[in-house]
């Protein structure tokens, strides 16, 4: 009930951008569940064998959406050799290293750059097709407030599951304002896997690609230091080193299949308190069951139809909880006016960036376009320079 919304959401966001046939969304949405399901059952049994979600990565998106004037192959090539660099860095033991480039203010400003340069895909589902932009701005506006004051007076396994809840009554309401025309004919049961991509080695792609498996990276480490804590698990280190690296192994395979990576989550800390339940065998059988429905093209066609605009408001409500999050580490400490400068460049870069028309984007140099066309990028190279370079702490 907690995986099915969010992979859902995010296979739909990535399957628009790909492909105008509705067959075609749910072949892509067959292989992001296939991919799910075994990236979490490695992980619970031979990975960091925590109680841990796995799911598409929203950073990872964004990368897909920036470079869409690349190719198929090159883009998923480009995750392809970012899972590669993932792995490296894992067994190599490098991630202690780098740890100390990404510093608090760091890892917050990327927190909050995903929201905002998430945010003009966000507006496009919205306001397409144009003829109904007014209705779906309206709806959007209503139903993402009732979605915060709703939340508001949720506890236990309800609040967990909120998003699912929103998504099913959001969907139901919209259907009926506005009926589907057509259901597309799709297989009952079909293989959720294609032929694989044809590899293409764009240095460009492959930078703008790795600057965002840093993001990937902070992620993942993230979400294995959340569940500490909690149930204290041993050896810590080694788990880290494994799941960090199973992570880019099954990046490696879904850049190979040609879909979205994956990451672990750092929502299963609120998992496991709503339920009292910290059991990886839990998670085994939930990673069985999305290898199960990556089988059958029927059942996902159905819950494929959701409306773009309903998509559209349970990311900004998943994104506005991403705000949450980044700004609560920045304000965990002390905050003077250069923390301030550090952080608001990156995020200001990186709107522009992300907002640029595309007509404009057409003049830039296509061998540059992957790296100066995304917002995401350029902020994190931007707040890395403000943090490490401008505003460098002196001992």
């Amino acid at each position: 009930m907690i995986i099915l919304p969010i992979v859902i959401i995010t296979g739909k966001v990535v399957a628009v951008l790909h492909f105008m046939d509705f067959a075609k969304q749910v072949e892509y949405i067959q292989k992001i569940f296939f991919i799910t399901g075994i990236a979490m059952l490695i992980q619970l049994c031979f990975g960091h064998r925590l109680p841990l979600v796995s799911g598409p990565s929203m950073i990872l998106l964004i990368g897909i959406a920036a470079s869409r004037g690349s190719n198929f192959n090159s883009i998923y090539s480009a995750v392809l050799f970012g899972g590669v660099f993932l792995t490296i860095l894992a067994i190599t033991g490098m991630i202690s290293r780098l740890s100390k480039i990404f510093t608090q203010k760091v890892v917050a400003t990327i927190l909050l750059m995903v929201a905002f340069t998430i945010t003009p895909t966000i507006l496009n589902l919205i306001v397409n097709p144009y003829h109904l932009a007014f209705m779906n701005f309206c709806f959007a506006l209503i139903f993402l407030f009732l979605m915060f004051v709703v939340n508001r007076f949720l506890s236990g396994i309800w609040e967990a599951t909120h998003i699912l809840w929103a998504t099913i009554i959001g969907s139901i309401v919209y259907l009926a304002i506005n009926p589907p025309q057509t259901f597309p004919e799709v297989n009952l049961v079909s293989l959720p896997l294609t032929k694989p991509i044809s590899i293409v080695f764009d240095p460009i792609l492959v930078f703008s690609f790795v600057v965002c498996f840093f993001a990937v990276l902070i992620n993942d480490i993230g979400s294995l230091q959340s569940v500490g804590p909690i149930i204290n698990p041993d050896k810590m280190g080694a788990r880290m080193t494994r799941g960090v690296t199973v992570t880019g192994i099954s990046n490696m395979l879904a850049g190979f299949i040609g879909v979205i990576g994956v990451v672990n989550y750092t929502l299963s800390p609120g998992v496991i308190i709503a339920t009292k339940n910290a059991s990886r065998y839990t998670l085994i059988f939930a990673a069985l069951v999305l290898v199960v429905f990556s089988f059958l093209p029927i059942f996902l066609a159905i819950i494929s139809l959701i409306p773009s605009v309903v998509v559209a408001v349970v990311l900004t409500y998943i994104m506005c909880s991403q705000i949450s999050a980044s700004l609560s580490i920045v304000f965990k400490q002390g905050f003077k006016f250069e923390d301030g400068l550090t952080i608001a460049l990156p995020i200001m870069l990186s709107i522009l960036v992300s907002f640029l028309p595309k007509e404009a984007l057409e003049f830039f140099p296509s061998v540059l376009l992957p790296i100066l066309g995304n917002g995401f990028v350029m902020g994190v190279l931007a707040v890395l320079f403000m943090e490490h370079v401008v505003f460098r702490e002196r001992n």
